[in-house]
């Protein structure tokens, strides 16, 4: 049992250590203020966001591009609340306003609202596909209704693209969120997976993105048929159409690594909704063409039972503590340039310990409930 902690463990190293100089890898993009050609429609399927959907929309107000080479496309997958009566307000200019906030057009043409049209055991991905098949522009934005978006967010995307060439931009999400345990253990969690997606790119080996900020050709997206071979699964709208992107042209699948370019998300209110948002996540996993990416999958999970074993199987305090201290110290490889690139280094070293000790027992229990259990999302059942 000893020599077989310890070379999950090494292997374990070699992992996040290549990760972390992949990181180190993606250079920094400084957007040059070019002038503006790229055409956007972005694309933001939403179901009962009433709640978000005002920060989004004064988010919306404030970018930084020229109207006519964008286009905003919400798609209401079946909202019982006053969600598209919030989007129309706004279109119409019946929002409160605050004195130090740019005033917002009216009956703003730049937006639509369309319902979607259910085709597929996926909501999400059926609400993609509707809107891109009246968006009129060259490149599809998506991201979600419970998300701010950077002032300088879709210049530098425009910039990016112009200098890189690219098929698909995989950008940036970072999460604000408060300085109590629920919501700091997501945060680490969450920027582990995207100093991961960031180092793939470094070490030639992307396997990871995030629908909340990514950006692709339409034409692109047309001629690999779309989501076409994988919308029997409820979830999964980035990863599957990335992973045909790679498939297709991995050259072309480029990271934009710019703190301009970040989309801002919240960790969920309850532990709950945790749970069910975790395990839909990590159901996506078994369906990954590529076997690597399923060993690596299988890799940080062994390390994590590994961890939880050795509380049960030693007797010796030094082995009992040995696997949780050393995978500290090895994750602390690629979690530190990652907070300070997110810029939550006043947090991150308060709640690092607590929440490393947790993680262990929290990833293990996510597994398990991924592979033998249904998940909730937007108050449907699926299965996964």
């Amino acid at each position: 049992m000893i020599w077989c902690t310890i070379f999950i463990l090494i292997l374990y190293a070699i992992l996040i250590i290549a990760l972390a100089l992949g990181f180190t890898k993606v250079d920094e993009f400084k957007y040059e203020n070019l002038q503006s050609k790229t055409t956007f429609s972005v694309i933001i399927p939403f179901r009962n966001e009433a709640e978000n959907l005002q920060d989004l929309l004064q988010s919306i107000s404030l970018l930084n591009y020229p109207k006519e080479l964008v286009e905003f496309i919400f798609v209401d997958d079946a909202s019982s609340d006053n969600s598209v009566e919030i989007i129309n307000d706004f279109i119409f200019c019946k929002v409160e306003r605050s004195r130090d906030l740019k005033p917002l057009d009216c009956a703003r043409g730049d937006i639509l609202v369309l319902n979607n049209v259910r085709t597929s055991n996926s909501p999400k991905k059926d609400a993609i596909t509707t809107a891109i098949s009246i968006a009129k522009n060259k490149w599809i934005l998506t991201t979600d209704a419970d998300c701010i978006l950077p002032e300088n967010w879709l210049k530098t995307f425009d910039d990016f693209i112009q200098t890189n060439n690219p098929k698909m931009v995989v950008a940036p999400v970072n999460y604000l969120a408060k300085n109590r345990f629920l919501e700091q253990f997501q945060l680490l969690d969450f920027m582990s997976l995207q100093g991961t997606t960031i180092g793939g790119f470094g070490i030639n080996f992307p396997f990871m993105c995030n629908g909340a900020n990514l950006g692709y050709k339409k034409e692109e997206f047309l001629k690999l048929n779309g989501f076409k071979g994988n919308n029997t699964i409820a979830s999964g709208d980035d990863i599957f159409l990335f992973e045909k992107f790679l498939e297709s042209d991995k050259k072309s699948v480029r990271f934009l690594k710019s703190e301009e370019a970040f989309v801002t998300t919240f960790p969920v209110k309850t532990w709950k909704d945790l749970l069910n948002q975790r395990i839909r996540w990590a159901s996506k996993t078994s369906r990954f063409k590529d076997y690597k990416v399923k060993l690596i999958g299988l890799l940080v999970f062994l390390a994590n039972l590994i961890v939880i074993f050795s509380f049960f199987y030693f007797d010796d305090f030094l082995f009992v503590f040995l696997p949780i201290t050393v995978k500290l110290i090895i994750d602390l490889y690629l979690f530190i340039p990652t907070i300070n690139f997110y810029n939550h280094k006043k947090t991150f070293y308060k709640w690092y310990l607590f929440c490393s000790f947790f993680y262990p027992f929290f990833s293990v229990f996510i597994v398990f409930n991924a592979v033998f259990s249904k998940y909730k999302w937007k108050g449907r059942q699926f299965k996964k």
